[in-house]
Parts: C-alpha cells; structure tokens; sequence
C-alpha cells in the first residue's frame, strides 16, 4: 500500500492510544479512591501496567516479526479495548490491577505501529515519518487529560469506555484499511515465540548503536518523567498556579513538542546526522532543566520549559529511526518492542523518583532530571562515534 496512507492510519493508532492514556492519568486516582487506591497502591497500580508492558512488548514485536504486523496491532488495540471497558466496570482493586495488566500486555501496539514505519518508509523519510508519529502522540497527550475531564461530567467511567470505544475504532480501521507491511519478509509462524528470549533484553545493550539508542533512550525519557512530576508540584506549590492553569502550561508544553517534530523536514536539510540532532536537542534540553531548577518566578519558569518541551520533540523521532535504520530485516518489530519495553520501565521509575526528589525541594526533580539526561548524552555521544551517516534503506 502506498506508504502516505499507511502512515496517516498508524498515526491515527497513535493519536488514539496518546488520548487513551492521557484520558487515565488525571482520573485513575480519585476513580480509584473508591476501591481502596491510595497514593502508596496508586503506584504500584500505575508500576503494572509498565511492568506486563515491559515483559509483552518485545514479544509482541518478535511476534510481528514472523506472523505478520496487522494481525498483532489489530489484536493489541481490542486487548486495550477490554483493558479499559474492564477499568470502566471495575468493582474491585483486583479488578483494577487485572485492567491494566491487560492493557500493559497488549500495548505492543506502538511498537508494532513504529516497525510498520520502518517497514514502509526509506531511510531519507524515516525521521519525518517518525516525526509525525511522534506529533500524533504529542496531540493525543494534550487532548486525553481534557477529554477525560469532561467526560467525567457524565459518569466517571464515562471516559474510560469513551477510550475503548477509540481503540475498537482504531481497530476496525486497521482491519478494513491498513494492508499487511511485512508481507516480503519470512514468516516462521512455528518458531514465532520460540526464537524470542528474554535475554534479547540484555543482549540488545551491547550492540552497537541500537544498544546505545535504547539506553539513551531510557534515560531520557526517566528524565522526561521526573521533569513532569517536578513541574506539577512546582506549578502548584511555588508558583501557586491553579489546576486549570497547569493544565493549560502543560498543553503549552505538549504543544511545542508537536511544532518541533513537525519541523523536522526543515531540521534535515540543515543535517541529516540523526545522532548530531539528538545531541545538540539533548544539551539543549539540559541546559533548559538547569535553568528551570535555578529560578523561582513564572516568566523565567515558563521560557526554559518552553525551550525543553520544544528541544525534546526531537528525542523519539531521532532514535526510532536509528534503531529502524540498523535493525536487521525481520528483527523491527522485536528491537522496537525492547525498546518500548525500556520506555515503560523509565515511565514507572519516574514518578518514584521525582516523589523523593520533591521531598528534598520543589526545585530538587529538575536537578534530578538533568543528571539523568547528562548521563543519556553520555551515551549519545557513544552513539554518535557509532552510527554511520547513512541509513540502511
């Protein structure tokens, strides 16, 4: 299938899993105050779902691998359909855990929607196809938490059906419209799961530039997650900024995110190292979370999370298509399920993290934020030394 309208669905799936998960984040505590979730189960209610991520994403991709990409995303997307319709009718805790062990199981939906990228797309297109992948998470991001709200009005497991009625549609519209990408490649549908171990996970960090892009990757999306909890906190208790206040600094933020990506046509007529542009956007997202962590008053807040949340856009495009430009041939869909299983594990340290960080200080997180982004760009440059100019398309 033509590659422009592959892309336009997966972004869609992206779009549709970005709302979903934004809908939950403002919500899953106080629906689930009423099961008995406090702040000390909310994180390991929170931790569940990354963690069955972690262990089910590079399977899921290794799956996509040998029986085919449309058959494991469609497949993904009605296993986060039942996640969240069973989070909506929840009548327990266990039932809250089982919901998103479910939805963490069959989240390999991202991964499996960036290896279709890399199937369709040639290394020249790669970022900015990446890019737009990343634009649609971005969107979904900023859209989800006000979805959520709203919805709330009505009922508060309104929202969490309102999203598994999104990802039944993100389905149907893979099924009717979206054509088999791997369809070239070797398919072993009996050695599928057998081919794939759990030392991938390990193994995977010491090849060379994908080993570094994965780990790069953690990092900075941990700092990305401490960052955020920081800046809630901080929002509230120093600058005394009111929820829809934050809530609207916090669009503001996904929302130059979203520019940055969509400029990166413009970005690669400059250059098209990939690891260059990772690692000028890293230092300057560095510098920007020093600032924030050194000053106490709005304006100045505001410009050097501005200029982190326009720098940052650049961090998913840039090292998905250098994992997509040296994976192997039938080997996407697993390297990008490890990756996204290290992305899960740094969503979920996070928010632990930047809870002990805010006990110290308000300004402690982004201080925190930075030197786990320092050591990322350590490993940038490691990646820099390794990535060749071209990509393997």
């Amino acid at each position: 299938m033509k590659a422009g309208k592959a892309l336009w669905i997966l972004a869609f799936v992206c779009l549709i899993d970005a709302i979903g998960f934004g809908i939950m984040v403002p919500l899953i505590y106080s629906y689930g105050k009423q099961f008995g979730v406090n702040k000390t189960v909310l994180g390991f209610l929170t931790a569940s779902f990354s963690v069955a991520q972690f262990f089910a994403g590079p399977l899921l991709g290794r799956l996509s691998d040998r029986w085919g990409r449309k058959l494991l995303l469609v497949a993904c997307l009605l296993g986060t359909a039942a996640g969240f319709v069973l989070f909506g009718l929840a009548g327990s805790l266990v039932v809250l855990f089982a919901a998103r062990i479910i939805d963490g199981a069959t989240g390999g939906d991202i991964a499996i929607a960036q290896a279709m990228i890399a199937d369709i797309s040639s290394g020249k297109d790669r970022t900015k196809f990446f890019g737009i992948l990343g634009s649609a998470f971005g969107l979904g991001y900023v859209i989800g938490p006000a979805a959520g709200g709203l919805l709330s009005r009505f009922g508060m497991s309104v929202p969490f059906f309102f999203a598994g009625g999104l990802s039944v549609l993100a389905a149907l519209l893979s099924i009717f419209f979206l054509k088999e990408t791997n369809g070239g490649k070797k398919k072993d549908k009996d050695s599928g799961v057998n081919s794939f171990s759990y030392r991938a996970l390990i193994e995977v960090i010491k090849c060379p530039v994908v080993g570094p892009a994965v780990l790069s990757g953690f990092l900075l999306t941990t700092a990305q997650i401490v960052m955020l909890i920081g800046f809630q906190t901080f929002c509230a208790d120093a600058l005394q900024l009111s929820p829809t206040q934050v809530g609207l600094f916090y669009a503001g933020f996904g929302i130059s995110g979203i520019i940055m990506q969509l400029a990166i046509p413009l970005i690669n007529k400059i250059t098209k190292a990939r690891s260059v542009i990772l690692m000028v956007s890293t230092i300057i997202c560095l510098g920007a979370l020093i600032w924030a962590g050194l000053i106490s008053t709005m304006v100045p807040f505001a410009i050097g999370i501005g200029i982190y949340g326009l720098f940052n856009g650049l961090r998913n495009p840039m090292l998905n298509a250098i994992i997509a430009d040296h994976s192997k041939a039938g080997e996407e869909g697993e390297l990008m399920g490890i990756n996204q299983s290290y992305t899960s594990i740094g969503q979920a340290l996070g928010p632990a993290m930047a809870g002990a960080a805010a006990a110290v200080s308000l300004h402690t997180p982004f201080f925190l934020s930075g030197a786990l982004m320092l050591a990322g760009l350590g490993i940038v440059f490691r990646l820099k030394t390794q990535e060749s100019p071209a990509g393997k398309n």
